[in-house]
């Protein structure tokens, strides 16, 4: 048995099937002139307008058919976001083609992976580094790969392989192709179904082979309905007046929603970031109106603040420190209150703006910002307080690939601190009583694994539930807590359940540590292996005068194993006797997805990590 919410009504099939190319091309006959990109070329935001991009769109859908793309066809992008990214991806859908996003970081190994599986038939590299990652690649092995686009020409003109047309000349070539077949690609729209897989997002494989995740037409309407709707949604939705900043790589599913979706629904004007290094930078140019950011970038930025404090003058220390005490008992206040604001956090909120939070907003980027969220990974309560303590609303929500990043959300004035949210009204979930397991039925979940029919078959129940993977539990009968991954709990040698997640996001609100990894399965007590911020702990030790060369060198001062531990310490006290960590040590590297540590979302992975460093963890139960 389970405890299930009430299940979704499934609406009847419409006359016409929606697309996110057709909301484009409405998009473009309604609002031709107003702005809906923005890049940055040599110092200088170039702007695209909704009558510009579909004519790159449609030029660029063209291109594809004078290359021999069909129906059905796979189009893969490897590249950082920029505004060919969308085009493409909006001209692969608009012929009813499918498109696959790989990774920017993705090495050479995995791109073969997804290209064979894929059987993708035109790849766009970004520039030499991606080229080189296909040219690498024994042709045989992916010979049905006939053509690879780039937009970087640096390098790559010297190459002589076939397969390679510089950007620019394929958008002349879908012109040319435009010209003589001026409805092709308007004829491919209106043949549009709403089963159409669209799109094929890989998930992040953190124990085994990534897997292709088929998205329709279909999913993506009911996902863009969901998210859009006030109603369902329980407070103001966004608008073409919105800005957002799109620099998470647009294969995820959740930054595909915020930026491609969210632009083609209601109109949302894109910002691309130069790269994921100036982000923090871009946004205090930008002063985005929305802002969505995984569990990391969260964390980092509240880093920055620690860092910005700790090189300023004594007074201005002492001054920072009532003022982060202050947004403290305003975000306790108001999580207290599920999100709203009392009548004393207004008062102490009202002291605090003018005397500190709005300057700390524009630093952040976050001045404009009135939504803001976080997923993908749990989120430690802390954070979530200092931010909402400072003004900035950032609200918890639950998603994944698999149900195109519909689940749940919290509101304002209806959330729960701890929880991802409740449920949204239109879709089904429900808690498995015998796993634990959150289980959802909805029109926006997948169509199943690309090539994969016995592991779809495996991510269902008998009764056509998707069997998320994680634990969750009831809170207040009406919202979710995510205990942690099924697969990630740890049972002690004493029989103890436990999940590493909670505390290895509490080790991680400290400023100083990047990496937490708990262990302690089938063991009698629990370990961890910790990795520092080395741009938070360099600048504490050079204010600490302690000299250090390189990370692992830093990583092993008796300082900075002091300054680890009183961390830990600080996190067991949260914590149950079975729940704390008895050593720790140090991870002697900075983790990297092309070294295999970690997943493409920076996640951690955990197998790999204790086969890496196994030498460490059974140092620690020696």
């Amino acid at each position: 048995m389970a405890l299930t919410m009430d299940e979704p009504v499934v609406s009847g099939s419409v006359e016409s099937t929606e697309t996110v190319a057709s909301l484009v091309r409405d998009w473009a006959q309604r609002a031709p002139a107003q702005v809906v990109m923005r890049e940055k070329d040599f110092g200088i935001w170039q702007e695209y307008t909704w009558e510009r991009t579909w004519e790159l769109v449609q030029d660029a859908a063209h291109g594809l058919l004078a290359l021999g793309v069909g129906v059905g066809d796979r189009v893969s992008i490897q590249s950082e976001n920029r505004p060919e990214w969308v085009i493409l991806d909006l001209a692969a859908v608009a012929i009813r083609g499918i498109t696959v996003g790989l990774y920017p970081t993705n090495p050479t190994v995995e791109v073969e992976y997804m290209l064979t599986d894929s059987r993708a038939v035109v790849h766009f590299a970004e520039d030499q580094e991606q080229v080189d990652r296909v040219l690498a690649i024994d042709r045989s092995r992916i010979d049905q790969l006939t053509h690879i686009l780039y937009t970087e020409p640096r390098g790559v003109r010297a190459y002589d392989d076939d397969r390679l047309h510089f950007w620019e000349d394929f958008l002349d070539l879908g012109r040319s192709h435009r010209a003589a077949h001026p409805d092709a690609v308007d004829l491919h729209m209106a043949a549009a179904e709403s089963d159409d897989v669209m799109t094929l997002v890989y998930t992040s494989g953190t124990t085994g082979p990534p897997k292709g995740a088929m998205i329709t037409n279909a999913n993506l309407t009911f996902c863009m309905d969901t998210f859009t709707d006030p109603v369902i949604r329980k407070m103001p939705v966004t608008t073409s007046n919105d800005m957002a900043l799109t620099y998470l790589p647009l294969c995820h599913i959740a930054e595909r929603l915020f930026s491609t979706f969210h632009m083609a629904k209601v109109g949302v004007c894109l910002n691309f970031a130069e790269s994921i290094d100036t982000v923090t930078a871009n946004m205090r140019e930008i002063q985005p109106t929305v802002f969505f950011a995984v569990p990391r970038i969260w964390e980092k930025l509240h880093a920055s603040v620690t860092i910005k404090a700790g090189d300023a003058s004594w007074f201005k220390r002492l001054w920072w420190k009532f003022a982060m005490r202050l947004a403290r008992d305003i975000g306790r206040g108001k999580v207290a209150n599920r999100g709203s604001h009392t009548v004393k956090t207004r008062l102490l909120y009202a002291i605090g703006y003018p005397v500190v939070f709005r300057a700390l907003k524009e630093r952040l980027g976050l001045r404009r910002c009135w939504w803001a969220g976080s997923g993908a990974a749990p989120i430690a309560p802390e954070i979530l307080e200092f931010f909402m303590g400072i003004g900035v609303p950032v609200l918890e929500f639950y998603g994944m690939t698999e149900n195109s990043a519909i689940a749940t959300f919290n509101s304002p004035g209806g959330m729960i601190l701890g929880t991802v949210g409740e449920p949204y009204a239109n879709i089904g979930l429900r808690i498995d009583e015998e796993t634990g397991e959150i289980q959802i039925k909805h029109a926006g979940v997948f169509a199943g694994y690309w090539n994969k029919p016995e592991q779809t078959a495996e991510t269902f129940t008998e009764d056509g539930w998707l069997k998320t993977g994680d634990v969750g539990e009831w809170v207040e009968g009406t919202h979710v807590r995510i205990v942690d991954r099924i697969k990630h709990i740890i049972i002690t040698s004493g029989g103890k359940n436990i999940s590493p997640s909670e505390i290895e996001n509490s080790l991680k609100t400290s400023p100083y540590v990047k990496e937490a990894m708990v262990i302690g399965d089938g063991r009698k007590h629990l370990t961890a292996l910790v990795g520092i911020e080395l741009d938070t702990v360099g600048d504490w030790a050079l204010r600490k005068q302690i000299p250090y060369t390189t990370y692992r060198d830093l990583s092993e001062k008796p300082e900075v194993l002091e300054l680890v531990q009183g961390v830990v310490n600080a996190t067991n006290e949260k914590f149950a006797r079975v729940e704390t960590i008895k050593k720790f040590r140090m991870i002697p590297k900075e983790l990297d997805h092309e070294d295999g540590e970690l997943t493409a979302t920076q996640k951690v992975k955990r197998r790999a990590m204790e086969e890496m460093f196994s030498e460490l963890i059974e140092g620690m139960y020696a």
